[in-house]
């Protein structure tokens, strides 16, 4: 099978020809204007699929699907949003040549367009594919899979990429050129027009039971699904999509742009891409990870349904899902699966099933939260993860009526002063070895007290779900200090990590920021808990760790026990 792509050693062509390396069947005809940088590309290329460099301008595709005779063209390059009087030349190229295409295109307006070649294709007996991408197949995919138990009304969804995938000028120069201009969206059930770049909401990527990306800020983007997504679901009255690139202090600035264009009626930003670009190159920091979501509210019957999906990427694998929707279709038509022939947009391409075989080969996880599904905090916050943890996790986290839980625990404290410190200033136990230990859960309107004694001291904590940039994190309050902690279920272990935290209202700096490993797990049946507190400079405050059984099943008062974590 041939396959020639325009823009092949892009960003995303290139990624799209990392993804199929290992497909011995397939030539990979890698075009583009610079026949340098495509020589270069496949010099660097060790895979084993066939490639071949062809420098190629767009506007001489046709010439070269009568001299190549591929079987598919992929149209990686764009700016979509910027083809000119022509947008379509590739497409008719195609048609006319009787080679099937699929594109990247992330215009909402050239995807939705596209189906005015349908009856030309069919008759051609070519497949004509756009928007090939995360927007709008991958959203498609899962809100298919949501409206097969819900009604579907307001949409929101949003891709939050890693700081570190980089990506090309061309779409940067796309980016700059809709910010401030008019998005066509749906609001209210009405057409409705907004402004790109110029709303923003804040959002939590969260899969159940994985660390959670940081709370961000997500601004309304032109996406394909906007104006494709609708019409698949007849009950839908609103749809708002979003981008959350970091650094935030860049993401504000193009806010800013993007209003002062909308309200001042100034030209396109495109021309300064080359200007962000580079700066984008150079600010580079924090995690590599990566992530995207779709929140969907609706009803099931005459029940109110508020269900959210949400997907992590881990390193270098995040960048490659835009890629990953032409990647399964390469691979089922090499298998005999070929789309039915016609020109549409890509949005039945693919089931979220295909996308989950090949997240399986990859550090991707995905998973679904429904509002309101835990009637405890942990069953909250850890969604469906609460039903994996371990039986004794599951007790003592399960309940919402006051309750008792009693053991024995092993203390070891931090020798220097400021550790003394902070131990008396939270009542922290003292050192000591195989003391009894009792935690009381007490339910409060604001969430659930937990009152622990080690040996002879006795310290308090409120823990809730947190809300707002703390949702899907649990909330733990030792008097004025307030520590926002990740749940991460990992095997038989459940992980406390902490992520931010403050004094009082004052947000406090990530790098004073108490640490330690800290988790629960299951021992001999018994509830296990291991905590260690550490701050930054001052090393080692306090560390305790033992096992707790329920009142009601312990025999004596130093037998079995655990004290749940401070986290």
């Amino acid at each position: 099978m041939r396959v020639l792509i325009l823009g092949g050693y892009g960003v995303f062509g290139g990624r799209l020809v990392e993804l199929l390396q290992d497909v011995g069947d397939l030539e990979l005809v890698l075009c583009g204007r610079s026949w340098e940088r495509a020589q270069a590309f496949c010099a660097s290329y060790r895979g084993i699929a066939h490639v071949e460099p062809l420098g190629l301008d767009r506007a001489d595709i046709l010439q070269a699907l009568r001299s190549r005779r591929p079987d598919l063209v992929v149209d990686a390059s764009g700016p979509f949003q910027d083809y000119g009087a022509h947008p379509y030349r590739v497409i008719e190229a195609c048609i006319e040549a009787g080679v099937d295409y699929l594109d990247f295109a992330d215009a909402a307006d050239f995807v939705f367009g596209v189906s005015r070649f349908d009856a030309q294709a069919k008759a051609a007996g070519v497949v004509v594919l756009s928007g090939v991408s995360s927007f709008p197949v991958l959203t498609a995919a899962v809100l298919r899979r949501m409206a097969a138990t819900m009604d579907i009304r307001v949409v929101e969804g949003g891709i939050a990429p890693s700081p570190y995938a980089g990506i090309g000028l061309n779409v940067m120069r796309a980016v700059l050129g809709y910010a401030g201009g008019p998005v066509k969206l749906l609001r209210a059930g009405q057409p409705f027009e907004g402004r790109g770049l110029t709303e923003s909401r804040r959002f939590t990527v969260a899969v159940p039971g994985h660390l959670p990306l940081r709370n961000l800020r997500f601004s309304l983007v032109d996406v394909p699904d906007l104006q494709v997504l609708p019409p698949e679901h007849p009950s839908m009255t609103d749809i708002w999509m979003g981008a959350g690139p970091v650094p935030e202090s860049l993401h504000r600035l193009l806010n800013l742009l993007a209003k002062a264009r909308a309200l001042f009626g100034l030209p396109a930003l495109a021309p300064f891409a080359t200007l962000f670009h580079a700066v984008l190159k150079r600010a580079r920091f924090g995690a590599h990870r990566g992530g995207m979501f779709v929140s969907v509210s609706g009803s099931s019957g005459d029940r109110p349904v508020v269900r959210s999906w949400h997907l992590l990427a881990e390193g270098d694998d995040g960048p490659l899902i835009p890629s990953m929707a032409i990647e399964a279709l390469i691979r089922k038509r090499l298998r005999g699966e070929r789309p039915g022939v016609g020109a549409r947009s890509a949005v039945h391409a693919l089931e979220l099933e295909d996308y989950e075989a090949l997240f399986e080969r990859r550090r991707i996880v995905s998973g679904f939260r429904d509002e309101g599904e835990g009637d405890t905090i942990y069953r909250a916050i850890l969604g469906s993860a609460f039903q994996a943890l371990p039986a004794a996790l599951r007790d003592i986290h399960g309940a919402s009526a006051s309750r008792r839980w009693m053991g024995s625990a092993d203390v070891t404290r931090g020798s220097g002063m400021i550790a003394r410190l902070l131990c008396a200033a939270f009542r922290f136990p003292h050192a000591a070895r195989n003391v009894p230990a009792i935690v009381t859960f007490s339910p409060t309107p604001a969430g659930e007290l937990w009152t622990r004694r080690i040996g002879s001291r006795t310290f308090r904590s409120l823990q809730s779900a947190g809300t707002g940039r703390d949702r899907h994190l649990l909330v733990e309050r030792f008097g004025v200090a307030r520590f926002s902690i990740a749940l991460v279920h990992e095997g038989s272990r459940l992980r406390f990590v902490p992520r931010r935290w403050s004094i009082g209202h004052i947000p406090m700096p990530g790098w004073l920021l108490p640490s330690g490993e800290t988790f629960e797990t299951e021992r001999d049946g018994r509830f296990a808990f291991d905590v260690t507190i550490r701050v930054p400079i001052v090393g080692l405050v306090v560390a305790y760790r033992g096992t707790l059984t329920p009142e009601a099943a312990t025999t004596d008062a130093t037998g079995g026990g655990e004290i749940a974590t401070v986290s």
